[in-house]
């Protein structure tokens, strides 16, 4: 099998200043006097995994595992502070949905802002444009500014967004708890049809059935450490063991 994701003895590491600095120039005094103080925080601890192509994996794990940390590691938000992460193929990451968005814009202009921040060209969103309107269900909110958005609505224009490419790999971080009922339908519906073509998928979700349905392996995170990874019986079993 084909190895499309490798990570080798990644750490994170955080640094948690331990006081509050009321302006710019009071922390670049006690900065350049090394009198800041931090509290170290290891948000992974020397995980080690890999992921063959086509896999859909479940990362499990309660608040403070680590997950979101891992899914931005892997999508290379941050640069972990020890080990390596290889990656093969176009990425998707559906971590933050709408991080890049402008409040002060209309949904159609950060349909193009948002392409950007995720690496599409003008003309590419151009050609996806009446797509992502469709699948968002926004067509009449288009033209309105985001501030007037709620965060549902957001949410659903996000992952329309985010979804119009053919990646190799999708990155989903607790995606499908956004938008009505309906709607949610919808998306798992959307990133199924995807996974049918031999996507590479991890997955992040609390809802056990939900990881049940749509993976074959899982990964149970514990405080940064990965405890437990393999068959997806075997593992979500151990998980609910866990929180029982």
């Amino acid at each position: 099998m084909e190895e499309i994701i490798k990570l080798e003895h990644v750490n994170m590491q955080f640094n948690l200043s331990r006081e509050k600095v009321d302006s710019v120039k009071e922390y670049f005094i006690k900065f350049v006097k090394k009198d800041l103080k931090y509290d170290q925080f290891m948000a992974l601890k020397d995980v080690s995994f890999s992921v063959n192509k086509g896999d859909r994996v479940g990362v499990l794990g309660l608040n403070g595992a680590g997950k979101s940390t891992l899914m931005k590691v892997i999508a290379g938000v941050f640069k972990p502070t020890e080990g390596t992460v290889y990656k093969n193929g176009v990425i998707a990451p559906m971590i933050e949905l709408g991080a890049g968005f402008d409040k002060q814009y209309t949904g159609a202009e950060n349909i193009f802002l948002y392409g950007a921040v995720l690496g599409h060209s003008r003309k590419f969103m151009e050609e996806k444009f009446d797509e992502i309107v469709e699948f968002s269900e926004l067509k009449e909110f288009i033209d309105v500014p985001l501030k007037n958005y709620s965060s549902g609505m957001r949410a659903r224009l996000g992952f329309s967004i985010a979804t119009v490419v053919k990646p190799d790999i999708l990155i989903l971080d607790e995606v499908l708890s956004v938008g009505d009922a309906k709607f949610r339908k919808k998306s798992e519906k959307k990133l199924v049809d995807m996974m049918d073509t031999g996507v590479t998928v991890l997955f992040v979700s609390h809802n056990l059935d939900q990881v049940k349905r749509i993976c074959n392996k899982a990964m149970i995170l514990e405080k940064g450490s990965l405890v437990a990874y393999g068959d997806i019986e075997e593992v979500s079993n151990k998980y609910k063991e866990m929180i029982e």
